[in-house]
């Protein structure tokens, strides 16, 4: 879409009223705009001047009116332009998922090497990171997949935002997608599942532990810290009052990864759709990324211990 047509569009659109009060529903628009008028090597002041009166001074009618342009500009829900789009932004938030609590197993690249196994007869790997360290999880497959399931659920927390509900299933629906394929991968490559038949069959039980991941986390958002820490620690200390190296629980622990998924849930109801891919797991301007480690996570359970 040329720059050209764009500044006939707006012209056309806000000139038909006054200019004063909300201009909300165009902001999603608004970055996309600015480009295309950048793009332009001659562009007319009096559009420039104009696009930038009515972000500080709309009104309803302007509302309206930028509505119907950003519904013109960005992709429509259910359209395959907006599939293509999900397709690509929900790789991106997979991945972001996928590697907070990712691993390694080393043994997979020395021949005739043995695998270490938990006492439940898990291949255990290698993993770095906060969920290792700091909250004792062995780093496994099971582990691994409910973490990210996690941070895939406080993801599809924020995709209910969404302008319709044929957005949120085209997301939601890649955003699964991506996970299965990594599952499969792993599978494979990491613990030796070479039959497709065995590696489907594991994939069908992870599809109904998410729809479970999914009811118990909501219910624990909803009805308070102690339902969704009962939650947490069905899923990934698998209702274990034990910790993994025998000691007793350390509840303090589980209290930790509730406080860091308010928090999370808190800080993405502040981000816009486009800016989830760059915020999530890199620090931007300044600020700390998203997903990770945060003390004030920690220093919130002792406060109240």
């Amino acid at each position: 879409m040329s720059s050209q047509f764009l500044n006939r569009s707006l012209l056309r659109e806000v000139t038909k009223s006054p200019i004063s009060a909300s201009y909300t529903r165009i902001t999603p628009a608004l970055p996309a705009i600015s480009r295309s008028f950048a793009s332009n090597s001659a562009p007319r002041p009096s559009s420039l001047t104009l696009l930038q009166h009515v972000q500080s001074h709309p009104s309803p009618h302007t509302r309206r009116a930028a509505s119907r342009l950003a519904q013109a500009i960005m992709p429509r829900p259910g359209s395959s332009t907006e599939n293509y789009v999900a397709y690509g932004m929900t790789q991106k938030l997979f991945e972001a998922c996928s590697t907070q609590a990712d691993y390694s197993i080393p043994q997979v690249a020395q021949k005739g090497a043995q695998v270490p196994k938990t006492e439940g007869g898990e291949d255990l790997g290698v993993g770095t990171g906060w969920w290792y360290e700091e909250l004792g999880l062995l780093p496994t497959f099971s582990t691994w997949s409910q973490v990210t399931f996690l941070h895939m659920y406080l993801l599809t927390v924020r995709l209910r935002a969404l302008p319709s509900r044929d957005s949120l299933q085209t997301y939601s629906r890649h955003l699964i997608d991506h996970f299965s394929h990594s599952a499969e991968h792993r599978m494979d490559v990491l613990h030796g599942f070479t039959s497709r038949a065995i590696r489907n069959k594991f994939l069908k039980d992870l599809f109904i532990q998410w729809r479970g991941v999914l009811a118990a986390y909501d219910e624990g958002l909803v009805k308070g810290d102690a339902v969704l820490g009962a939650a947490v620690w069905r899923n990934l200390w698998k209702a274990n009052y034990n910790a993994p190296d025998g000691s007793e629980l350390d509840w303090a622990k589980i209290a930790q990864v509730v406080a860091y998924m308010r928090r999370v849930t808190a800080d993405l109801a502040q981000m816009s759709e486009a800016d989830l891919v760059t915020n999530l797991a890199h620090p931007t301007g300044g600020k700390p990324a998203v997903f990770g480690y945060s003390e004030l996570d920690k220093r919130l359970v002792e406060a109240k211990r």
